[in-house]
């Protein structure tokens, strides 16, 4: 009887795999998102990998469907895989209500999932650097976000001349959308967010489509296209609008007199795609521009209360893993791959006991330990060592070595040394 060849397993498109050199990879961005996020005062949290689906649609409308990993559970609820994580921090906020001392600050770090079209930057699974300020309307609160930020980029090892943060105002948008007579804002930002990607014809082509005339097509453009609030002063006229300009410049005050003035510009060609967006939003790109967005986000105060809550300000932002990763690979700003360990127990004698209960004595006080897990010649035990990325092996039946000593090897250095496991220790820290 002929069986058939079994074919071998292939990864989920758009979904990636993590060898341990990847890993080490992502825990350097993961520790970085994290060590910054705590030093602004931020609290980690967490929730669903899935949920209801009409919290997605809620938001975004029935539109966003056709981005989700959804299905229909055993219960026969209708279920999706989260896209995002906003909506879920909406949730959190609505169901504790005033039991949440606001304004608070917390951060997480989500596994999410689009079904799109995989490509460059842009993965159908990612994990994402979440950081959000719910309770307040301040624009202390903007300051604070992209304050960390900056820093984070700043501390991955990126300079100031390396990426800029973009700030725009939805706000000031639609007041001035407002002042010039234009339809709905709703029906013109999803065309301003194209604008840069369908080129000045369409842009026009696509305005006048839903109704504005060619002069205010001419006065957006114009908006957009200005690049210092003193250029956009000579263009608003109106309260509204000159009052929403001054909050981005009270914004811009705040990041320079706090050191991080190299870092910003004002863009008011960003918009962001998602609806629930109501004041500041921003973007930030490498310098070059040469990759999608690495972060993005912005006040969303009126969130809350479109999912059935009371109305509860917030603003927050999400950076991605794999656009970070992607610029960070190009400023050659990656760690090694190579594993490290501190230390490597290793026997003449091949005495595996005696091996185990060594490695066991330097775990207990703190180190990362690894051994052979076979009776193997020394040459291959010192290989193993090497290819671990040992520091410093440990003998445990040196000659050399009195009763409760070890011989030991700097595999840095190259020199040999006999000492207490308290001496190896200290040699070590």
């Amino acid at each position: 009887m002929i069986t058939a060849k079994v074919q071998p397993p292939q990864l989920p498109k758009g979904t990636r795999d993590f060898y341990p050199e990847d890993m080490r990879i992502q825990n350097f961005i993961f520790d970085t998102w994290k060590r910054i996020s705590l030093r602004f005062g931020y609290e980690e949290y967490e929730g669903p990998i899935f949920e209801h689906l009409e919290l997605f649609t809620g938001k975004s409308g029935d539109e966003i469907v056709s981005q989700l990993y959804n299905f229909e559970d055993k219960g026969g609820r209708a279920i999706s895989l989260r896209p995002e994580m906003t909506p879920t921090l909406a949730r959190l906020v609505i169901q504790k209500g005033n039991a949440i001392k606001k304004p608070f600050k917390w951060f997480s770090i989500p596994r999410l999932f689009r079904y799109e079209r995989a490509q460059k930057g842009r993965l159908r699974e990612f994990f994402q650097l979440n950081l959000d300020v719910i309770g307040t309307e301040s624009i202390f609160a903007e300051a604070d976000l992209i304050s960390a930020i900056a820093s984070m980029l700043l501390e991955f090892g990126l300079k100031p001349t390396d990426f800029l943060i973009g700030i725009s105002s939805r706000k000031l948008l639609s007041t001035y959308l407002e002042e010039i007579g234009t339809p709905s804002a709703e029906l013109v930002y999803p065309v301003l967010d194209r604008r840069l990607k369908i080129g000045p014809e369409a842009f026009a082509e696509a305005l006048t489509a839903i109704g504005l005339s060619e002069d205010q097509t001419k006065k957006i453009d114009s908006l957009m296209c200005c690049k210092s609030i003193e250029d956009v002063r000579g263009l608003v006229s109106s309260p509204a609008s000159i009052e929403a300009l001054k909050e981005i410049e009270d914004l811009f005050d705040i990041l320079t007199s706090t050191g991080f003035g190299e870092c910003i510009g004002l863009d008011l060609s960003i918009v962001r795609g998602l609806a629930y967006y109501t004041g500041i939003v921003f973007e930030v790109f490498d310098k070059g521009k040469s990759m999608r967005a690495i972060a993005g986000g912005g006040r969303y105060d009126s969130l809350c209360e479109k999912l059935g809550g009371a109305k509860v300000p917030g603003v927050g932002f999400g950076m991605g893993d794999v656009v970070l990763a992607d610029l960070l690979r190009d400023h050659d700003l990656l760690p090694t791959q190579k594993q490290t360990l501190d230390l490597f127990i290793a026997s003449f004698t091949l005495d595996m006991k005696k091996i185990f209960k060594t490695a066991n004595l330097f775990r207990q006080m703190g180190f990362n330990v690894s051994h052979p897990l076979s009776p193997i010649k020394l040459g291959k035990q010192m290989e193993l060592a090497n290819q671990q990325g040992a520091s410093c092996v440990v003998y445990v039946d040196g000659e050399n070595a009195k009763e409760g000593e070890f011989e030991f090897k700097d595999l840095i250095k190259g020199t040999m040394n006999v000492g207490s496991a308290q001496k190896i220790s200290e040699y070590l820290r």
